[in-house]
Parts: C-alpha cells; structure tokens; sequence
C-alpha cells in the first residue's frame, strides 16, 4: 500500500510539474501581425522573433521610422529643444493609464483616440460647418510621442490628423517614445493628466 501511495504521489508531482513549467516564451508581432522574420546568414536561415522583456515594455510592433510621408523623425536632442519653443507643442499621445506612469516633463497629454477631436489645442481652427478639414495654417510644430518604437498609437493618431487637415510638415515623430526615454535616464514626472 505504501508502494501504491508513493507510486501516485510521483506522478501527482510530475503533473503538477508538467504543468507549471512554460512552454516556451510569448512572440510578439515584430512587423505587423507577423511573429517571426527570416533572414538568410551563409550559416542559413535564422528566424529573428521578440518576446517581452524589462525592456520592452509593450507588445506593439515596430513602427516604421516615418509612419507618414513628411513626418519628421527626431531624437531626444531634438525634443528638448522643442520643449522650450514657443512654436512647438510636445505631445504625449498615448492613453492616460500609461500618461500618469511618468511622461517626458512639459509634455501635454491628448490620447491618440482624442487628438482628432483637439486639434484647437494644437493651433487648428475647427472645421466650417459642413466641412471636416480643420484650418491648421497656423498650427503649432508637434512633438508627438507614445510608448517606443513597437507603439502604433501616436502613428495612428498621426494618420487621424492628417486625414483632418493637419500638414504632415509640421509633424516631428519621436519614436523612441517613453521606453527611450526611460532607458537614457532622462527626467520623467508622474501623475500628470
């Protein structure tokens, strides 16, 4: 009997070992909906794939670095720089949870579902009844932002503005985001809206 007793506590343990051992990592979508991208070494094929580390901090894709013919792309010099010019407006665009996290300070937050709709906060005239296009000849120069280079929401919000008349040329893109950032050690406040 105490033969029996080991015999099904062994394999009770293997089970419950068995089942909370992981199976391997998460992919993440690197391009797209894709989780893998194949490049072809003199060794052979190696697939290139992502999973989530401390680093990467969101499960995103990679964004190209100019998601929109005219956008500008910029770097953490460039964005310093706009945050003490009157003719710019750096803008945090992502969702208000991430926002009160920690954000690049004298940033404003508009969420990328929002900015659409706020234009006016960017230097637009909003449209003429009958009209959708914004008067945006004297907007601000944006700064947008959001999480890092595997974050479509300022992309996103960037094509939202444009279709609404915002000009492409005076849209500076800084895709490194927060997770660059962060990763620099640059200031960051938290607890702003």
């Amino acid at each position: 009997m105490k033969s029996y007793i080991s015999l099904c506590l062994v394999l009770f343990s293997s089970l419950v070992f068995a089942q909370a051992v992981p199976t391997g990592p998460d992919l993440l979508q690197i391009i797209d909906k894709s989780t893998n991208f194949i490049i072809n070494t003199p060794k052979g094929p190696i697939e290139i794939t992502r999973v989530m580390t401390s680093c990467a901090k969101n499960k995103g894709w990679l964004q190209p670095l100019i998601p929109i013919k005219g956008v500008v792309p910029v770097d953490e010099i460039d964005v310093l720089n706009a945050l003490n010019d009157k003719g710019s407006i750096v803008v945090d665009m992502r969702v208000i949870d991430d926002r009160v996290k920690g954000t690049i300070p004298g940033s404003i937050g508009i969420p990328y579902t929002e900015v659409a709709m706020r234009m006016d906060e960017l230097g637009c005239k909003k449209p003429a009844a009958g009209s959708t296009k914004w008067d945006c000849s004297k907007a601000k120069k944006v700064y947008a932002f959001c999480n890092g280079p595997v974050c479509p929401q300022s992309p996103m919000a960037m094509t939202a503005m444009t279709r609404d008349g915002f000009p492409t040329t005076k849209i500076y893109y800084y895709r490194g985001g927060m997770l660059d950032w962060d990763a620099l050690g640059l200031t960051v406040v938290k607890g702003e809206f």
